[in-house]
């Protein structure tokens, strides 16, 4: 009699497991992407950077995985993010300049995420292009515009409300500091005087002014991101998103932002996934903003047969391996930010090879070096560095540095973090260099990347109208 009862007993639990297993299968987590907006990687605390103050990254740091070797392609806002919602390179997508446009009839996150249950919705900055391709649920309460003065405080219920929905969500804020103009903030917890300007920044006096006001913004950004996270926890739903959030390429200051060097395109990444990825562990494992999308979808069990040129970090997510790629590709087309200057890179994580593909000209970045029509300066500290590059021979080094390029530059990354000391030139690196140039070589051909004949105004603009001038083999 016993026997019976414990073997009906035993028959109702493994039949309320298998009406279970669906359901439980079916369960999806959600996403919850914060962008920051030109932020230079390391100088956030959690990359080592010694002024801001991020207590909210800080934790979530704490909380969950951070990325030591995470990049973008092209350290341009629109390129960027294109790269991200694709899964593909700025060539494969078509978005290879900024101001520019993916090519029609491409696919994105939406349209990714969507079929596998999911809504997909974007709050704040879009900047990319066509809306065909890029169909996001548009979600108010976050400044969309990141070159004017915000006229109205960021509000959460749009947030709350998409968060609320019975449907597991992918949701990405893309927060518009610490974009110039640096408004945000209190500046006052940045007195010029105690600022530790890195490397790679002159020290004049303006300069430490308007850095003082970036810290602001960084610090500002970070009030956001408590605030978002703060909403998510008010859902419910915290233990079952997988948060990620990245500071986007380098900030606007020379041999930031619109380069190819490590202060560019290497961005912050940190993944939050509580019980799921490991807390307060880094990984060296190198991944890409074309390698996110395919990672998401994988966490849906999605089918891997789209078109992507990145793939699926999840294993590292979730701490069952250590490395990912072998190398991390980046691409600089510098029309329309100025006159044609054309750059690629490749990075192994330890060494970065860059070249430079017009060398004999001069680099030029009208927003960070010119004028506006009304003669104001978009940048004065640019002028202030130039001003004291007779008299202070670093500066002279770091004008030089920025406008003056050799054809080729290679970097001990890993020991050089701002990449101040070129080694191409030296022989015991040539077996470096040449490993290195193979492989871009190898990735450029596989782009279909003409090189330099791909930064013109005549391709950009038939970019802008959907008839792109090169396309990948097999396209």
């Amino acid at each position: 009699m016993f026997a019976k009862i414990l073997f009906s007993m035993l028959s109702a639990v493994v039949l309320f497991l298998a009406a279970a297993a669906p359901s439980l299968a079916a369960e999806k987590p959600n996403v919850l992407i914060i962008m920051a907006d030109d932020c230079t990687h390391n100088d956030l605390p959690a990359y080592g950077g010694r002024n801001a103050k991020t207590p909210n990254i800080d934790r979530l740091a704490g909380e969950g995985l951070t990325f030591n070797r995470a990049y973008l392609s092209e350290a341009m806002c629109q390129p960027c993010r294109s790269e991200l919602y694709t899964g593909q390179y700025p060539m494969r997508n078509g978005c290879a300049w900024n101001h520019s446009a993916a090519r029609p009839g491409l696919s994105s996150m939406p349209q990714h995420l969507e079929p596998e249950g999911y809504r997909v919705g974007l709050a704040g900055k879009v900047h990319v292009r066509p809306a065909a391709v890029f169909p996001f649920k548009k979600v108010p309460g976050f400044d969309p515009n990141c070159v004017r003065n915000p006229t109205q405080p960021h509000t959460l219920a749009g947030i709350r409300s998409f968060m609320a929905a019975d449907k597991p969500f992918c949701l990405v804020v893309a927060l518009v500091e610490p974009h110039v103009p640096w408004v945000m903030g209190d500046d006052a917890q940045y007195p010029p005087k105690k600022i530790q300007l890195p490397p790679n920044i002159a020290d004049t006096p303006r300069t430490r002014q308007d850095f003082g006001r970036y810290l602001a913004e960084i610090t500002y950004m970070d009030g956001q991101v408590g605030e978002i996270l703060g909403a998510l926890e008010q859902s419910g739903k915290a233990s079952r998103t997988l948060v990620l959030f990245t500071s986007e390429q380098g900030s606007q200051f020379p041999g930031c932002k619109w380069t190819n060097w490590d202060t560019g395109v290497h961005t912050a990444l940190l993944a939050r996934w509580p019980g799921r990825v490991p807390a307060g562990l880094r990984t060296d494992a190198i991944v890409q903003y074309a390698d996110v999308l395919p990672t998401l979808m994988d966490l849906a069990g999605a089918p891997s047969d789209a078109d992507f040129d990145g793939s699926s970090f999840l294993p590292v997510l979730l701490g069952k391996k250590q490395t990912h790629r072998d190398f991390a590709y980046g691409c600089h087309n510098n029309v329309p930010e100025g006159p044609s200057y054309p750059v690629r890179t490749v990075s192994d994580g330890t060494w970065r090879y860059i070249r430079n593909l017009s060398p004999d000209e001069i680099y030029i970045e009208k927003h960070l070096m010119g004028l506006h029509g009304n003669g104001a300066l978009n940048n004065p500290y640019w002028a202030t560095w130039v001003w004291s590059s007779g008299s202070n021979a670093h500066t002279y080094k770091l004008v030089k540095r920025y406008t003056h390029r050799p054809a080729e530059e290679l970097y001990r990354t890993a020991a050089d973090g701002y990449e101040m000391t070129n080694l191409a030139g030296n022989p015991e690196y040539q077996a470096i260099k040449q490993r290195l140039s193979a492989e871009l070589d190898r990735w450029m051909e596989s782009q279909g990347d003409p090189g330099a004949a791909q930064d013109t105004t005549q391709a950009l603009e038939a970019a802008r109208k959907g008839q792109h001038l090169y396309a990948p083999p097999g396209s």
